[in-house]
């Protein structure tokens, strides 16, 4: 029964995928990208990268918040062009920027593998912000997410500086408005924020990161009052006050390895993590549409797969613009 009503569920997901890349034009002057794009020059490309994909996932589950994550600060800072995956000799490429330092290597590692393995039967072909996207749509999938057909077409960058990430990525502090904000500067609505959000239903978060709602909320209250009580408990016990740098918890405490609509049903329950989360329920303004999607995975999915679409159309370049890299980690020159 679970494998039929999964096979229905991804069946309308699809439809509903394919109507949205149909419909979802690109705004004027946006350049047009298409599923199709390698259809003649690289024909078994979806194949290749999800292969390496795979294997890459069963050696660590890691694979799929860390591609993801990659992926989404790659598009929000200045475009998806895969200015994220250069490393510099001097330290100062996007990777190496303060807010980029907590991108888990796993997530280089996923692209890197399936551009080598891209390489070897489509040389010079296939940019790796295309291998970047297949990718990210590939650990949603595996991990019992939605699928949808990524569009391609997009070119790598020629340039990748720390200093262009400042103020360009959410941080786990900020509130609806502030989120809302940066969201609007790259055309996302607030539905895409909270759709997009929703990636926190996999990975992991170190301690470090939202300590401050455990043990320094405010003057009149250590603990940030929306936590459920029993799980800022349960947080305190693993997340200690003296506890090392290197510790961390998961970002969904019920299925922390399965792309699915937890996420929401925690907020509700006051079991979000970073301010960021919980704030989307406590907020009159995202509240409707959390509830929404914990009531509903259907719609949750359908909204995701939509403002994935979106983000992977943000600042891309196309025709003869940057390059197509030999290897994802250097420009060709």
């Amino acid at each position: 029964m679970e494998r039929r009503s999964r096979g229905m569920s991804l069946a309308v997901l699809a439809a509903a995928a394919a109507f949205l890349v149909a419909t979802a034009m690109p705004a004027p002057g946006e350049p047009a990208l298409s599923p199709d794009y390698y259809k003649r020059s690289c024909p078994n490309l979806e194949s290749i990268v999800r292969e390496e994909v795979t294997k890459k996932k069963n050696e660590t589950v890691v694979t799929i918040p860390a591609t993801l994550r990659l992926y989404f600060h790659d598009c929000m800072v200045g475009g998806c062009n895969a200015a994220a995956l250069i490393a510099s000799r001097n330290n100062d490429a996007e990777k190496d920027a303060s807010d980029n330092m907590s991108l888990a290597g796993d997530g280089f590692d996923t692209v890197n593998r399936a551009k080598i393995a891209v390489e070897k039967q489509c040389p010079g072909v296939v940019s790796c912000a295309d291998i970047l996207a297949l990718t990210a749509r590939d650990v949603v999938y595996l991990a019992n997410g939605p699928y949808w057909r990524v569009e391609l077409g997009r070119r790598d960058s020629l340039v990748s500086k720390a200093s262009d990430v400042k103020g360009k990525l959410p941080d786990p502090d900020m509130h609806v408005k502030e989120l809302a904000t940066l969201f609007q500067k790259n055309k996302l609505s607030m539905v895409d924020l909270v759709a997009l959000s929703g990636a926190h239903t996999v990975g992991f978060a170190h301690c470090s990161r939202f300590a401050n709602r455990l043990y320094s909320y405010n003057s009149r209250t250590h603990t940030d009052p929306s936590f459920n009580e029993v799980y800022a408990e349960q947080l305190k016990q693993a997340c200690r006050p003296d506890v090392g740098p290197t510790m961390a918890v998961n970002m969904d405490p019920v299925s922390p390895v399965t792309f699915d609509n937890l996420y929401y049903t925690n907020l509700v329950k006051g079991q979000g993590l970073f301010t960021s989360d919980q704030v989307l329920y406590t907020d009159e303004v995202t509240q409707p549409i959390v509830e929404k999607y914990a009531a509903n995975q259907t719609a949750f999915f359908v909204d995701f797969v939509s403002a994935m679409i979106k983000v992977g159309r943000l600042g891309v370049m196309t025709g003869n613009d940057g390059e197509i890299r030999r290897v994802c980690t250097a420009f060709n020159h």
